[in-house]
């Protein structure tokens, strides 16, 4: 894709702050993420700041270093920083992994963002969703048009690569920052997923990135731990396997792999398109 102009980032400002404008208040789904960022970002400068509510959920999925990111940027806006825990794993449809598992987590963390949003008397609900998204397999889209949410980014055709620019432009501090997924996806579909597991993939992430990696998810499969990283980070991920595998160890799995294909976006939904693999779970 060709750099945008100048005059092109601004001209895309202005149509996300139109679409939000209307509104006239908002409550902004807010992971930390780059794409949820950016629409709590143009949230802020499309109404008035005390009319903008950024929320988090912060439950097992959340890494705990996320925390404090989140908290910070939506004091650096001036808007109110709300975090809330929609416990998820309550629910057994949710827990038992399926491969429409995501839309029961936005499911739940929508609905309880509408009643939110309804008590406070906001105009709508908004969400990070860029069009990319739209193309993808993610059954949380559904549970988000099913609820009327508000995707600024999707709505006006901005890509992830557009996001980053924009995000960039607008002088955010984590324009870069590597695609973040929650922990739920590290777990092969159908199965199981429980607190101690989560945390076995928190603390084995959070390892990592505190030696410096920047892409990097921990597949859970059982007793085996399957590591990803970026193509340019995978000799030094090999030339620290002994630490790695150690650490990893003491987290609670029995072996653990460094996948030579590298970090690779939902590379668990590969299986869903295997022969045989037609039939994973899915809950109606």
């Amino acid at each position: 894709m060709e750099a945008l102009s100048t005059q092109a980032i601004e001209q895309r400002i202005e149509e996300l702050e139109a679409i939000i404008a209307p509104y006239g208040s908002a409550l902004v789904a807010f992971s930390g993420g780059v794409d949820s960022s950016l629409a709590l970002a143009i949230a802020a400068r499309a109404l008035p700041k005390e009319k903008v509510l950024a929320v988090t959920s912060n439950n097992e999925t959340y890494l705990p270093s996320e925390l404090d990111l989140a908290k910070n940027f939506a004091e650096s806006l001036g808007v109110e920083h709300l975090i809330i825990n929609t416990r998820e794993l309550d629910n057994p449809d949710y827990a038992r992994n399926p491969s429409n598992r995501c839309y029961f987590c936005k499911s739940t963390l929508y609905s309880d963002l509408e009643k939110l949003a309804g008590e406070r008397d906001y105009g709508c609900i908004v969400d990070g969703a860029n069009v990319d998204d739209e193309g993808d397999y993610r059954p949380g889209r559904q549970a988000a048009k099913e609820l009327g949410v508000v995707s600024p980014l999707s709505q006006a055709g901005v890509s992830k690569e557009e996001v980053r620019r924009i995000a960039n432009h607008l002088g955010l501090p984590m324009w870069d920052k590597p695609a973040l997924a929650c922990l739920s996806s590290r777990f092969p579909y159908g199965q199981e997923i429980t607190p101690e597991k989560l945390r076995q993939v928190a603390r084995a992430e959070e390892f990592l990135r505190s030696r410096g990696f920047r892409q990097v998810r921990v597949r859970h499969h059982g007793e085996i731990a399957r590591l990803e990283v970026g193509q340019e980070e995978m000799e030094r991920a090999f030339g620290m396997r002994e630490d790695i595998s150690a650490e990893l160890r003491d987290a609670g799995f029995l072996y653990v792999t460094l996948d030579l294909s590298g970090y690779k976006s939902g590379s668990l939904n590969a299986a869903l398109g295997k022969p045989g693999k037609k039939n994973l779970p899915v809950i109606s």
